[in-house]
């Protein structure tokens, strides 16, 4: 397997308040997680390093995640503890209320593949030379197109569309969404809106499928191109592909 991870300021934001990783363990299993933090008095880029920092030090505490039920089990287990220690943070620290954090990770084995979501970071995969989101956004504008409230092409530029309806330390109890994936894909995809905000599924798919160049020239271009369009929001992408002959 091959894997990189990039995380950028973009054009407009004056800090950068996501964090990213990828780790591996001793027997080849992966875990990616990209987290999108907000709040104001940099609170944010604390909110998205507690996520990531929990998730980092237990699966680094372990041999194996082991099976898929444990494994989902392990993923709703580190979402409330990491919201239950963000709650904690922000009592602690009154100038920090209101931060919190998307999360959106995936767990890698050669048994199987999942996602958990909270927020609107999204995750992909790549499978048959194509780009499918598995993940689903928790935003208002994409429970107002469940509804019929909104056409998916109104809710592009809605005004409102950035407002999130799940987020780490904004909801207690939490609820993580997770996705049981075929894992017979040539990539993963994580990322936070700072990327898909900028470009769309085909755009992103293009250059993922990019013969001749690298995963991190690839992960480079999609930031770099993420710039050139704008670059509102912070980009982080963490991306993991099959190396060429590997099944």
């Amino acid at each position: 397997m091959e894997s990189y991870f990039l995380t950028d300021t973009g054009r407009v934001r004056e800090h950068n308040e996501d964090s990213v990783t990828i780790l591996k363990n001793v027997n080849d299993e992966y875990l990616l997680a990209v987290a999108d933090g907000m709040g104001g008095h940099k609170a944010g880029e604390v909110a998205s390093a507690i996520t990531i920092n929990h998730l980092t030090d237990n699966f680094s505490k372990l041999d194996s995640i082991g099976d898929k039920a444990a494994a989902v089990n392990w993923i709703r287990k580190e979402a409330e503890e990491i919201n239950n220690e963000i709650f904690e943070y922000t009592a602690n620290h009154p100038e920090s209320k209101g931060m919190g954090s998307t999360l959106v990770l995936a767990l890698y084995t050669k048994d199987y593949l999942l996602f958990g979501n909270i927020g609107d970071s999204s995750g992909f995969v790549i499978k048959d030379n194509e780009l499918f989101k598995i993940t689903h956004d928790h935003t208002l504008v994409n429970l107002l197109v469940k509804n019929g409230e909104l056409t998916a092409e109104e809710a592009k530029n809605h005004p409102k569309k950035n407002i999130l309806m799940r987020a780490l330390g904004a909801n207690n109890p939490i609820e993580i969404d997770i996705f049981d994936v075929e894992n017979s894909v040539t990539g993963v995809l994580l990322s936070s809106d700072g990327l898909t905000s900028m470009l769309n599924n085909t755009q992103i798919e293009k250059v993922l499928l990019a013969e001749n160049s690298s995963l991190e020239e690839k992960v480079i271009k999609l930031i770099r191109k993420s710039n050139v369009r704008g670059g509102t929001d912070n980009i982080s992408i963490a991306c993991l592909f099959t190396k060429e002959g590997e099944k």
